[in-house]
């Protein structure tokens, strides 16, 4: 028995909203990749240490008022910070990534040679190869116990220990930042800068607006709605004609 609903209940046209949401293009995926993440890098950590280990050393053991301790802790500070400023604006610049990272370098070298003239200028000891204390502070500089006792030892080291572990942690932070420029460097051979990736970016937004995957194409197959693309059934030109005789033994 026929169903009866479906006369008295047309169905519901489709609104023109719902329609819309369904034909509207997609919004392009963003070109720029997302940075930024500097404090997860162990150079990064390495400088924090750093500059709460010249801030503690300055304070304590220069004289007040020595135009070295704003210095010592400018420098350590600018080791730290460059290396947050280059990671974050390493998205729309690796040209200022790379220079600001060389900033840090820079600055740490510049305190290194504060340390070393400290050590020398009160006649201690600058652990080098050799020394008993060298490689055992070079491992626990390395080590991840410095990032949590570090704090503990401020109160417990001396001038001279405290000066070479500071040399030692300002040794490793340069040899890492070294190889972090080298990084930086063969990523913008790879993706370029941020002009060539805007450019690649446009061009391959406009190639596909105008040549969009269109799955109703069909246009290369035949038109079944020409009859020409038919065989006809009347044409039997390729048979032989039965009331011809000549065709017949």
């Amino acid at each position: 028995m026929p169903n009866q609903d479906n006369k008295n209940h047309p169905p519901r046209p489709t609104s023109p909203t719902s329609q819309t949401s369904q034909t509207s293009p997609t919004s392009p995926p963003p070109f720029l990749k997302t940075n930024g993440g500097y404090r997860r890098l162990k150079v990064y950590k390495i400088t924090e240490i750093i500059c709460d280990l010249t801030y503690h050393f300055a304070h304590t053991y220069l004289h007040q008022g020595d135009r070295t301790i704003d210095q010592m802790i400018q420098a350590a500070r600018s080791g730290k910070q460059n290396i947050a400023e280059g990671s974050e604006a390493s998205t729309t610049s690796r040209e200022t990534e790379i220079k600001l990272t060389n900033v840090a370098k820079a600055s740490l070298e510049e305190l290194l040679i504060d340390y070393e003239d400290y050590l020398r200028q009160h006649h201690l000891t600058q652990w080098s190869v050799g020394h008993p204390r060298y490689q055992p502070m070079r491992e626990y500089a390395r080590s991840n116990k410095i990032e949590t006792e570090y704090t503990l030892l401020m109160g417990k080291l001396d001038d001279e220990e405290l000066a070479n572990l500071c040399i030692t942690l300002i040794n490793q932070a340069t040899y890492m930042l070294r190889r972090l420029i080298e990084k930086q460097q063969q990523q913008f051979l790879l993706e370029g800068g941020i002009r060539e990736q805007m450019t690649r970016a446009r061009l391959n937004y406009r190639n596909n607006q105008s040549h969009p995957s269109d799955p109703s194409d069909q246009s290369d197959q035949s038109d079944r709605s020409d009859p020409s693309d038919k065989s006809d059934p009347s044409d039997q030109s390729d048979k032989s004609d039965p009331s011809n005789p000549s065709d017949k033994k």
